[in-house]
């Protein structure tokens, strides 16, 4: 009696679990979408530029919660080398993945940076131990399908940048799966976010030294909106697999594309292009539709 008790309050707090995961993965996906936004509606500001002020505004976000706690910036004994491994994964994903964009096309590099969810199933089994079932598997594969249909790549794609964005899926999800590791490490989710974003930080910095673009008012706002809406995202996703594996949570990672087309469709006037006309018109809409739905991918 007391041991079926024990298994129903078990199973319901598994349930619980994986409902919170899945709202934060699904808030950490439009919050990714209203980052590409901003980041699009910025203008002609270099991609490192960009992508050093949004994580330089997700690590002030970061900074105040860690400030009144108790531990401040304290790691956890033993999560030192799973941080140093989601930041350097994350940091060259995204690099990789900007790499990409520039060089395929912002439709190719998205499709790429979208096998992301695979190869977070596949090392969360070697890291974690955890083994996806089949309905996980399949489910993520009709997900990356229907994701295909919206960002509707062109399938001419040179090996070198190929392969680079393809590291960029690569690094991406090796990062979900040590952000996994650490929740279950019990790490803080301001300690991770803080680590990886100064860290990026740290990386783009030389770039922005070098190349810097001046901005207008207007650039400013974009950009801080677009780090605001990235914390939400960075917060979000980390809280999102602490809860809950890679294999359970993969499938919701493609909201982020049906977000990103919303706000292309209601904000910037852009108009879906059916499957079949694709083909056809595919160079007069490369950077029409798809851009909202594949520009930046968040890591």
């Amino acid at each position: 009696m007391n041991e079926n008790i024990t298994d129903q309050k078990k199973d319901n707090g598994n349930r619980s679990s994986k409902v919170k995961a899945i709202l934060c993965i699904m808030l950490a996906a439009f919050g990714f979408s209203l980052m590409t936004f901003f980041v699009r509606i910025s203008g002609d500001v270099p991609t490192m530029q960009k992508a050093f002020f949004r994580n330089a505004f997700a690590a002030i976000v970061a900074f105040f919660p860690l400030m009144k706690s108790e531990e401040k910036f304290r790691i956890k004994k033993g999560c030192f080398g799973d941080i140093a491994c989601r930041c350097i994964f994350g940091t060259s994903g995204l690099i990789c993945n900007f790499y990409a964009i520039d060089r395929l096309g912002i439709a190719d590099s998205n499709m790429l940076n979208k096998l992301s969810p695979f190869f977070a199933i596949i090392l969360s089994i070697f890291i974690l131990k955890e083994i996806p079932t089949a309905v996980d598997i399949i489910a993520t594969i009709i997900a990356f399908i229907g994701a295909l249909f919206i960002i509707r790549p062109g399938g001419s794609m040179s090996v070198v940048p190929a392969l680079v964005g393809l590291y960029g899926g690569f690094g991406a999800g090796t990062a979900y799966v040590f952000v996994r590791k650490l929740g279950g490490k019990g790490e803080r989710t301001p300690v991770i976010v803080m680590c990886f974003s100064l860290f990026s930080c740290l990386v783009t910095a030389p770039y922005l030294i070098l190349h810097f673009h001046p901005m207008t008012v207007r650039q400013w706002a974009c950009l801080i909106l677009a780090g605001l809406s990235a914390s939400l995202g960075q917060f979000s996703i980390t809280t999102a697999y602490k809860y809950a594996p890679a294999k359970e949570l993969s499938v919701f990672d493609y909201m982020q594309v049906i977000f990103a087309a919303l706000l292309g469709i209601i904000f910037l006037n852009e108009t879906p292009v059916p499957l079949s006309q694709h083909h056809r018109i595919r160079d007069n809409h490369r950077h029409g539709n798809c851009q909202m739905a594949a520009h930046v991918k968040t890591y």
